[in-house]
C-alpha cells in the first residue's frame, strides 16, 4: 500500500452505527465519518462528526497531519508525516518525522452506544502543539451535507464539553474533551471532494461545519482525548478511564483464539451483528458502508457468523427477529430504513434459507425446544407456497418452485435500473428449486426428529420434484440449466446458481453429475477472489463493475465475481472429492489472494462484496461484506484451516509507509 491509497478502516458499534474513513484521513465518501450514528438502531443512520482536521506546531512550523481534498485541488501534501496505520483491533496512525516527533493517534468505538473516542498520544522526546479543528455534519448518511439555512449547529459551551443541536428537533450531540483549550470558531468548510462518490456517479461536494478549535501542548508520554457522543454521560465521564474500561470490557469476551487470520476474522465478523429496536432482538448488517439488514443475506451470513462461531444467543435471537415477521408465508426482503416504512417482501429465496438456517443452528446447538415450538412456523412456510403467495410464487405439478412477474427482481441476482430487472429470471431458477427440495427435506427430517407425521401433501410434492428435476434441469453438457419454465422453456446461461444443487445439505444427483458440474464451474467460473456470475464468452457478460449506478448494477450480476460463492463451491469439493488433510490444505492455500485482500486492498481488516470479473484483484462494491465474510470463517472453522498457518505467523497486519 502507498500513501494515494484509497484503503479504508471501519468499525462499528453493534447499533448500525460506525465509525470509518480512508486510511490516509481523506474523507472520499458521504459515508466517511469519525461518528456515524443509528438513530433507529440499526437503521436510520446520520453522519454526525465528519473529520477532525489536524497539525501540530513545533520549533515554530505548523505541519499539518491530515486534511480534506476541496474542489479543484489536488491532494493534500501533508502525506509524508504518516508513518504507519494498524487496523488491529483499533484503528491506529503514527506520525512523525524522523526523531523530532513523533505522534499516535487510535479511534475506539464503546459498543451499544453512538459515541465514539478519539485519544492522542505524544510517544516522541519533544514537546508540540497539537491543534485539532473537529468538523460537524447533519445529513443521512447516503447523501452529501450542504450548508443550509435549517442547520445552524447551535451550541451550549462548558469547561470541557459542547452541547450541541444541529437543528430545531435533533437530538443533542455531546463533544467533550479531558485536555486543551476550546476557541470557538464557528465557520463552513465549503467543497469538500468526496473522489468515491465521483466515481459512483452521485454527489461529490460537501460542506462541514467547524464549532470551535481546541488546542493543547503535549509533553512527552501525554495525553489527549477527544469524545463525541449522544449520550450524556460521556460528556462527565473521565475520558481516560473510560477508554481503559471499554477496553477491558472487550478484553473479557476476546476470543479463545489467540492470533492470526481467524482470530481478525471472527472479529471482522462481529461488526455485523447488530440490535433491531422494533423487535427488540438481534439482527446482522448485510454490509458496511450502506446496506441495512436485509433477510436473504442475514440467513446466508448468519450460519458463518454466528451458527458455526457457537453464538447460540443471537443465532436464537437473528432467527426469532425473522421467524416473527413472516408474511404469508415469506420472510422480509429487508427491514425499512425508516420508522414508518413499509416492510419489503419481494425475495423468494430468504424464506428458503431460513429453513438451512434453522437447520444448522439445530446440528450446532441440539436446541430441541427452539425447534419444535417453530417447526408449526415452518409448516406454514411451506403450505403458503403450496397455495401459492406474493409474485406468483407457486409449485408446479412437476413439484418445481415457480415465482416472478414483470417488473420484480426476487432472487439474489436482484439488480434493478429504472424499474427494469437485469436478470429477471421467472419461471423455475435453480437454486430456488435446490433450496426448495431442501426446504422440504429439512421439514420431513423435523418432523421425523420429533416423531410427527409428515404429511401426504408434502410428500406428493417431494416425490414429484425427485422424479423430475433431474431429467428436467440438466442441460446436453450434464450441467444444469439456470431458469427453465416446465413445457416452455430454458436459460442455458452458464451461472454459478447450479452450485447449491451439490453444496447444500440434501442432494438429489448422482456423484457424476455432480462432479461435471463442478469442474465446469471450476473451469470457467471459479477465480481466487470467488466465483464469478456469468461465463465469460457470454454476450452478456460484463467485466468490470464501474460507474454510475445504472452501469454497476447492469453488470452486477453479468460476471462480477461474488467471494460468498466460494463456501459453495468448496462445500461441493469436499462433498464429491472427500475430506482430506490434503485437500484442505490446497483450500488454504487457494484462500490466500483472498486472506491479502483482507489485510491490504479497499476495506482493511474487510473482505469486500464483488470483485471485476476480469481481472478479480480489487475490491468493489461495499467495503465489508457480511455473507462473505461468514463464507470464509465457514470455511476456516467448518475444515479447520487454520491448521495450516504457517508459524511464525507472517506480519501482514501492519500497512507501513
Amino acid at each position: 500500500m502507498n500513501k494515494d491509497s484509497n484503503s479504508e478502516w471501519l468499525i462499528t458499534n453493534g447499533l448500525g452505527g460506525y465509525a470509518s474513513g480512508s486510511v490516509t484521513g481523506i474523507n472520499t465518501r458521504s459515508y466517511h465519518g469519525l461518528l456515524i450514528a443509528s438513530f433507529e438502531p440499526p437503521t436510520d443512520r446520520c453522519v454526525l462528526v465528519a473529520d477532525i482536521e489536524e497539525r501540530i506546531s513545533i520549533n515554530g512550523q505548523d505541519l499539518f497531519l491530515q486534511g480534506n481534498r476541496y474542489l479543484g485541488q489536488q491532494l493534500p501534501e501533508n502525506l509524508p508525516f504518516l508513518k504507519l496505520f494498524s487496523a488491529d483491533d483499533h484503528p491506529t496512525w503514527n506520525y512523525g518525522q524522523q526523531e523530532k516527533w513523533n505522534l499516535e493517534k487510535t479511534v475506539y468505538m464503546p459498543q451499544k452506544s453512538n459515541t465514539v473516542f478519539v485519544r492522542y498520544k505524544n510517544n516522541g522526546k519533544s514537546t508540540f502543539v497539537l491543534t485539532l479543528h473537529p468538523l460537524y455534519a447533519y445529513s443521512n448518511f447516503m447523501t452529501a451535507f450542504k450548508e443550509n439555512e435549517k442547520t445552524n449547529f447551535y451550541s451550549e459551551i462548558n469547561s470541557n464539553h459542547l452541547k450541541t443541536f444541529a437543528q430545531h428537533g435533533a437530538k443533542p450531540l455531546f463533544t467533550s474533551w479531558n485536555n486543551g483549550a476550546f476557541t470557538s470558531e464557528k465557520t463552513w468548510y465549503k467543497n469538500i471532494f468526496l473522489a468515491e462518490e465521483q466515481e459512483r456517479g452521485y454527489g461529490a461536494v460537501c460542506d462541514y461545519y467547524q464549532l470551535g478549535v481546541l488546542e493543547q501542548v503535549l509533553l512527552p508520554g501525554a495525553e489527549m482525548t477527544l469524545c463525541f457522543s449522544l449520550d450524556e454521560q460521556f460528556s462527565t465521564t473521565d475520558l481516560n478511564k473510560g477508554i481503559e474500561a471499554f477496553i477491558k470490557i472487550e478484553k473479557k469476551v476476546e476470543k479463545t483464539v489467540t492470533s492470526g487470520f481467524l482470530k481478525d476474522l471472527l472479529h471482522s465478523g462481529d461488526q455485523f451483528a447488530v440490535d433491531r429496536f422494533s423487535t427488540k432482538s438481534k439482527s446482522i448488517i448485510a454490509g458496511y458502508h450502506w446496506f441495512a439488514d436485509w433477510g436473504r443475506d442475514t440467513m446466508i451470513a448468519m450460519r458463518g457468523l454466528t451458527i458455526v462461531t457457537g453464538k447460540k444467543e443471537v443465532s436464537k435471537s437473528i432467527l426469532q427477529t425473522f421467524l416473527g415477521s413472516l408474511s404469508q408465508g415469506m420472510l422480509p426482503n429487508r427491514f425499512p430504513d425508516y420508522k414508518g416504512d413499509e416492510v419489503e417482501y419481494n425475495t423468494i429465496d430468504a424464506t428458503l434459507w431460513l429453513f438451512i438456517s434453522f437447520y444448522e443452528y439445530h446440528q450446532k446447538f441440539k436446541d430441541d425446544a427452539f425447534a419444535k415450538k417453530h417447526l408449526t412456523k415452518l409448516r406454514d412456510v411451506l403450505d403458503h407456497h403450496l397455495a401459492g403467495t406474493r409474485y406468483n410464487i407457486h409449485v408446479t405439478e412437476e413439484g418445481f418452485l415457480y415465482g416472478g412477474q414483470e417488473g420484480f427482481q426476487l432472487t439474489w441476482m436482484d439488480a434493478k435500473v429504472d424499474g427494469k430487472v437485469i436478470t429477471p429470471r421467472i419461471g423455475c431458477p435453480v437454486e430456488i428449486n435446490a433450496l426448495w427440495y431442501n426446504a422440504l427435506k429439512i421439514y420431513q427430517y423435523f418432523s421425523t426428529y420429533f416423531d410427527k407425521e409428515f404429511e401426504s401433501k408434502y410428500a406428493k410434492v417431494l416425490a414429484a420434484f425427485e422424479g423430475n428435476f433431474t431429467k428436467m434441469f440438466t442441460n446436453e453438457t450434464g450441467t444444469l440449466y439456470d431458469v427453465i419454465v416446465p413445457g416452455k422453456s430454458s436459460d442455458n446461461s452458464l451461472r454459478p446458481n447450479q452450485l447449491f444443487a451439490i453444496s447444500l445439505p440434501f442432494k438429489l444427483l448422482d456423484k457424476k453429475q455432480q462432479q461435471q458440474i463442478f469442474e465446469t464451474v471450476k473451469e470457467i467460473l471459479y477465480t481466487p477472489y470467488g466465483i464469478r456470475t456469468l461465463a465469460t464468452d457470454d454476450p452478456s457478460f460484463k467485466g468490470v463493475y464501474f460507474g454510475d449506478q445504472q452501469h454497476r448494477d447492469d453488470a452486477y450480476h453479468q460476471g462480477t465475481v461474488w467471494p460468498f460463492l466460494l463456501l459453495e463451491y468448496f462445500n461441493a469439493y469436499f462433498n464429491i472429492y472427500g475430506d482430506s488433510v490434503a485437500r484442505r490444505k490446497e483450500v488454504f492455500h487457494q484462500l490466500k489472494q483472498l486472506r491479502d485482500h483482507f489485510y491490504m486492498d479497499a476495506g482493511l481488516h474487510c473482505i469486500s462484496e464483488i470483485f471485476d470479473g476480469l481481472n478479480p484483484e480489487k475490491g468493489k462494491g461495499c467495503i465489508q461484506q457480511a455473507w462473505s465474510v461468514a463464507a470464509v470463517t465457514k470455511l476456516y472453522l467448518d475444515f479447520k484451516l487454520s491448521d495450516f498457518q504457517p508459524k511464525p505467523l507472517p506480519k501482514t497486519k501492519k500497512a507501513i509507509f
